[in-house]
């Protein structure tokens, strides 16, 4: 019974040693093994696309907010009133203003709406030989143009 006992002490150890030698070659290996050489298509290489995070800064940069210098005070300075702006509220129902020279023609039509409480139908813009902004403003069919410039105080 002892001589069975040895033996099968010796056999467990050579299964344990056989074990550890396999174990010992896996981490040596290590788990994700390639099989072969990748097939390149291209003669450039190409860096892989890697995860791009937003920033996600611990402080702002800087201590207050930039305050918007284009409010609807600055963006329209004054409603034109010469001849041809005239012509054009009696011909084309089209209100004529001087405007910010940095304003575009959304930031014109949200300030004139905001001021004068006109809905606009198109905006066409030009720049002065002496470097001003023309804003021409178009009425819709069933706003006077003339009555808009009475009650703003052009005529």
């Amino acid at each position: 019974a002892r001589r069975k006992m040895a033996k099968d002490r010796k056999d467990n150890s050579k299964k344990a040693v056989s074990k550890a030698k396999t174990a010992s070659k896996a981490m040596k290996k290590g788990k994700l093994t390639k099989k072969g050489t990748k097939i390149r298509t291209s003669v450039h290489f190409k860096l892989p696309k890697t995860l791009k995070l937003m920033r996600n800064p611990k402080y702002s940069k800087r201590a207050l907010n930039r305050k918007t210098r284009l409010d609807k005070f600055t963006i329209v300075k004054y409603p034109l009133c010469t001849e041809s702006a005239m012509k054009q509220i009696e011909d084309n129902n089209t209100l004529t203003f001087i405007v910010d020279i940095n304003s575009n023609k959304h930031q014109i039509k949200k300030a004139v709406s905001d001021l004068y409480k006109i809905e606009t139908v198109k905006i066409n813009t030009l720049i002065r030989p002496d470097g001003k902004k023309k804003a021409y403003v178009r009425l819709p069919e069933n706003r006077e143009a003339l009555e808009i410039a009475n009650t703003i105080g052009i005529i």
